[in-house]
């Protein structure tokens, strides 16, 4: 009887250990798709209510939270990029454990400051080391319980214009780095222990940019590339592994066209080209059912693509393409086989994700860059007025909550255990059920877009010469976007290029652009 008891033991050990052994350990959760089997997460939350604690994160960083056992790992920086650093802190405390100086950089990059922080990709973490990027700055792999230094690269540079964005992925002994700049664009294979190169591939389609221009109707062509060199080569998405009929490949999307590789060796097996305006590609791809869902950047087109094929598979494995209300940024999700994604006007929408066909759409508002996550049937968005909505993971649009906090999000949140572990762009919060948070005194306020509506706040305000009511801004804009309906892209970019409709209000100009994306 000794024996079967001892298995029991054993078996019961293993269960508990792998129970707790939770972890979000890259851009997107461990599947690298924004899902998460836990379950009690909180549904209504404020400063207060349902917040374990919430703690400030220095400087500026855009990067999202990366969880292992008790740490939880992100990235920051100074303002103007000069230095560059690693922030541990406690899972259960909030406290830090570990603010480590990564880099000094002499010549940060200075151009378009408010698009992108200089810390923006997210770090990827496994048993006793983390990997931070920080795009053409430098890449470095950290000892999680010293802090020190195991290695560092510092000599794989591109111009990324906008600075970093695309985080790094690790599988097997290799860690993945795309540099899609528009001076150089490649994606580079390291072994994770040395931080040496095991290959580096060169991406293979490069388009004229004068030809792309021509063909989508841009008419002052001449202007457009002084004003931006080389845009068309340019992208931040993060890359994605994934095993398609016994096969391992890496999907890394470009500015022109989104690649297959073999991990091992960085073969190209397949590329898909992106039409008109692919580049400031962000969204990650996401594999489901046999067939890979991938954004197109500006363009703002979602594709379906069989991965079975090889070489140039643009018009023989998409199996379908959606261009109404497609993210440019936050990237989708995929639940019992359905889509669920916001573009960056807080347009939701739901599609099968086998057909294509649109299932519902629905409208919460709000400047969307940071990704949604998907827990026990529930959908979180996140925007950058501070506000959260939870919305079922359904075939029907419900709106199950929504919740304000004092805070602008840009970052994806990780959710680990019956906690969500939300970056905003000053403070990391740990919000879980059960918690009641005492809100200091002094605490800085920040009334969000929808916290005015509510409260009453700013509607008595004197309107101004390009102000309009909320009735006449939707009556204005209806008629252009029942236009835009049957006309083509090239009519649409001419009429939002029109002095018509530069005259046009600035509220007016936001309908009528959220409608068309519709």
């Amino acid at each position: 009887m000794k024996k079967p008891v001892l298995i029991l033991v054993t078996c019961c050990y293993f269960l508990a250990t792998n129970t707790g052994a939770e972890y979000w350990n890259q851009f997107r959760g461990p599947n690298g798709d924004g899902k998460s089997q836990a379950q009690n997460l909180p549904i209504e939350f404020s400063e207060s209510k349902n917040v374990r604690w919430k703690t400030p994160i220095h400087d500026k960083g855009w990067s999202s939270p990366v969880v292992w056992g008790n740490q939880i790992w992100l990235t920051t920086a100074r303002e103007d990029g000069t230095e560059l650093f690693a922030i541990c802190i406690n899972m259960k405390s909030g406290k830090v454990v570990h603010d480590i100086k990564v880099f000094d950089e002499a010549k940060p990059q200075s151009e378009y400051p408010g698009l992108n922080s200089h810390a923006s990709p997210t770090p990827v973490v496994e048993e006793g080391r983390i990997y931070v990027h920080f795009g053409t700055y430098g890449t470095a792999c950290l000892d999680t319980q010293t802090g020190k230094k195991l290695w560092e690269r510092r000599d794989l540079k591109c111009d990324h214009r906008v600075r970093p964005a695309s985080s790094p992925i690790i599988d097997d002994d290799l860690l993945f780095l795309v540099y899609d700049g528009v001076d150089v664009q490649f994606i580079v294979a390291l072994e994770k222990e040395s931080g040496q190169t095991r290959w580096l591939e060169n991406r293979k389609v490069k388009n004229d940019l004068a030809k792309v221009l021509t063909v989508d109707g841009v008419k002052d062509v001449e202007k457009t590339l002084k004003e931006k060199p080389n845009d068309n080569r340019k992208s931040y998405a993060t890359p994605t592994i994934i095993e398609h009929n016994g096969q391992k490949q890496l999907i890394s999307p470009a500015a022109e066209a989104t690649f297959s590789y073999d991990p091992q060796t960085g073969k190209e097996l397949w590329r898909v080209r992106h039409q008109g305006w692919g580049w400031n590609v962000a969204c990650r791809p996401i594999y489901d059912n046999g067939l890979v869902f991938l954004t197109t950047g500006v363009a703002k087109i979602l594709l379906a693509v069989d991965p079975s094929g090889s070489g140039d598979v643009t018009n023989s494995h998409v199996v379908w393409s959606n261009r109404r209300g497609s993210p440019e940024i936050p990237s989708p999700l995929i639940v019992n086989d359905l889509i669920f994604f916001t573009n960056e006007g807080g347009v939701v929408s739901c599609l099968e994700a086998k057909t294509g066909n649109q299932i519902w759409k629905g409208r919460i508002g709000g400047n969307h860059w940071a990704s949604p996550v998907y827990a026990d049937e529930k959908i979180y968005f996140f925007n950058q007025e501070g506000d959260i909505a939870v919305v079922s993971a359904s075939r029907e649009f419900q709106l199950l909550a929504d919740n304000v906090l004092n805070a602008s999000f840009i970052a994806s949140p990780a959710i680990v255990g019956n906690a969500i572990i939300l970056r905003s762009t000053s403070h990391l919060y740990h919000l879980a059920n059960g918690f009641e948070r005492t809100v200091p005194k002094d605490e800085a306020k920040v009334v969000s877009k929808k916290q005015g509506k509510e409260n009453g706040k700013g509607e008595g305000k004197k309107r101004g010469k390009h102000s309009s009511s909320k009735g006449s801004v939707q009556a204005e804009a209806k008629g252009w976007i029942d236009w835009a309906e049957n006309a083509s892209d090239e009519e649409r970019r001419a009429a939002l290029d029109s002095d018509k409709f530069r005259n046009l209000s600035p509220e007016v100009q936001k309908a009528i652009k959220e409608g068309i994306d519709d």
